[in-house]
């Protein structure tokens, strides 16, 4: 790429720069700036705060662990179980490290092992090895392997506190299934691509994978919840 491409490409926006790499997400990205409803990775500043939705790094990622693998409305229930069983506010790390995990578990409606991450997670805090305030001078793969050494956080956990949290540009998770589903359709696939061909069609989106994911899970009304 000359210097001169490079200047061209620092000048476009994000969505043109997707329009013009990829003609699939052009008509993706028209209809629905046509209907006025752009993606947003930061939250809308006038809307009333939800509890259950917890906006610093520690809260996030013990809501994420909360909420895997279930459906929405039991995470929220679960979540306002935990948070009632601590004075209305999730547990610090001290706390959690505190409690009984059996008694936590029956009461808040835990599996043991969601109580057992979030004890992984209570630790590596406490110790330091976990340092959530300095995550965002890292890129993109340490931090991945930082939250990752937390027992059960995974990789789609740790692309969603990317994208969602630290506002990272250029993340593709690749295992996200709703993404999945959503590139099959809008591709005329087959079935769900796998890592590697998410990989090789998400190519020309970059340095803006994360703005085109957010405009693929919204057409096909699959954004998560994080």
């Amino acid at each position: 790429m000359t210097r001169s491409d490079l200047s061209q490409l620092h000048r476009r926006t994000p969505e043109e720069h997707l329009r013009r790499s990829d003609p699939v997400l052009r008509g993706i990205i028209d209809g629905i700036v046509r209907d006025g409803n752009q993606p947003a990775l930061r939250p809308d500043p006038t809307a009333p705060p939800d509890p259950n939705m917890p906006t610093d790094r520690y809260g996030v990622l013990v809501r994420a662990i909360v909420s895997q693998n279930i459906s929405n409305s039991a995470s929220r229930s679960i979540y306002r179980r935990l948070t009632d069983r601590f004075d209305g506010h999730p547990p610090t790390p001290r706390e959690l490290l505190d409690d009984d995990p059996g008694k936590l578990c029956q009461a808040v409606g835990l599996s043991r092992a969601k109580t057992a991450s979030l004890r992984s997670l209570a630790e590596h805090i406490d110790s330091g090895d976990l340092d959530l305030e300095r995550l965002h001078e890292l890129p993109d793969d340490d931090v991945i392997a930082q939250l990752s050494a937390v027992k059960g956080i995974g990789t789609w956990t740790a692309d969603m506190f990317l994208m969602f949290h630290l506002n990272r540009p250029d993340v593709l998770p690749v295992g996200d299934l709703g993404l999945r589903h959503a590139v099959e359709k809008a591709y005329g696939l087959s079935g769900p691509p796998g890592p590697a061909e998410m990989e090789r069609i998400a190519e020309p989106w970059r340095p803006h994978r994360t703005l085109a994911c957010l405009y693929l899970w919204q057409v096909a009304e699959a954004t998560p919840q994080v």
